[in-house]
């Protein structure tokens, strides 16, 4: 086990040139993008790589004009050291509607340009179906800003200055099937473009287990592969405690079900947290969609849990509390029993090997 610094470390002296890691949500991955780019400064203090995570979607922010009814909203950039590179997307629009284009968007959209090029662009407006300044909802949004920074990606302006590598943290989230293949495409075209033929790195970050399983089977599998597999390493990142473990993901498929058993079969020997019952609601998730029903109360009454009702219940009432914020608080005694019998009894029904 190690710190994020560490695993950082670990990332860097790695020599494939495309990284794929996998992670639940909580487990740091955006503080080991910020750990990476510390660590990979070069002489002057200067960072050598660009990136897309939480703080980068942190530089758009809703300006709602509350005080005259919302006539104005607004989605507004705050000042950072990406402003002067603004003018590349100002100067050639079709960078970003090229990436736009592919998630079909249901708005249009323009910019308030600031005077001073060093700024380049204040805020975005959107419309639709005749109606100014509207609002767009949080998926498309977010959408929004990961094309936004797909096109920075192409302005050789920004790229030419900290080429060495991407580092791209979780680009999905409330997002729908059809717009995760979309993205996976995005980061497939982006290596084809900045990576193949020259020495960048890439590096990807995700919870979603979709976008890690078709980036996976594309680079290590699918019609490119013949140009990506041995370019390509996966990884899966695991926390415990404070302490962090990146293992090496060499085998063909990656089955989500028994990943969750290994890290729940883990997490019995050693320590359970309320968190686990977040995991453990997934895993249950997983095995009712494969087998067809959807219901997690039919699992629990397949694997012959007393009052499978109740115990659905308070399954969804623990993994639905903000447990990923509090991660230290340790089970009851009850709930460890309740926990450990579910998970038996699962095994039992199921027999996975992992």
């Amino acid at each position: 086990m190690s710190s994020l610094t560490e695993i950082a470390q670990q990332l860097k002296d790695n020599k494939e040139p495309i990284v794929l890691i996998y992670a639940f949500n909580s487990t740091g991955k955006t503080k080991l993008s910020v750990e990476y780019k510390n660590i990979t400064k070069n002489e002057n203090g200067k960072h050598t790589g660009v990136y897309y995570n939480a703080y980068s979607e942190d530089l758009f922010k809703w300006d709602n004009d509350e005080l005259n009814a919302n006539e104005n909203m607004r989605l507004e950039i705050i000042p950072s050291s990406l402003n002067p590179y603004f003018s590349s997307i100002i100067e050639t629009p079709e960078l970003l509607e090229e990436k736009l284009a592919r998630y079909l968007p249901k708005y249009s959209y323009s910019f308030d340009i600031n005077a001073n090029p060093e700024i380049g662009i204040n805020a975005v407006r959107f419309s639709k179906e005749g109606e100014n300044n509207i609002k767009i909802s949080r998926g498309e949004e977010r959408i929004f800003v990961w094309c936004f920074f797909l096109a920075l990606f192409d302005a050789d302006a920004w790229t030419g200055e900290q080429d060495a590598h991407f580092f791209i943290d979780d680009p999905v989230s409330s997002l729908d099937d059809h717009n995760i293949f979309i993205t996976a495409d995005s980061i497939i075209q982006l290596l084809d473009d900045k990576i193949e033929k020259s020495e960048k790195r890439l590096i990807i970050t995700t919870h979603h287990i979709g976008l890690y399983s078709i980036l996976f089977d594309r680079l290590r599998k699918g019609e490119k592969s013949d140009k990506y597999k041995n370019l390509c390493k996966p990884f899966i990142l695991s926390k415990n405690g404070n302490e962090f473990e990146l293992q090496n993901h060499n085998k063909d498929v990656f089955l989500f079900h028994l990943h969750l058993m290994q890290t729940l079969d883990e997490a019995i020997r050693t320590k359970l947290y309320l968190f686990h019952f977040v995991l453990l609601r997934q895993l249950l998730e997983n095995i009712a969609s494969f087998i067809g029903s959807g219901r997690v109360g039919f699992i629990l009454s397949e694997i012959q849990v007393e009052n499978p009702n109740d115990a659905s219940e308070t399954i969804n009432s623990l993994s639905h509390q903000n447990v990923y914020r509090f991660q230290f608080n340790e089970m009851s005694p009850e709930q460890e029993t309740f926990f450990k019998d579910i998970f038996s009894k699962i095994q039992v029904k199921y027999n996975f090997k992992f």
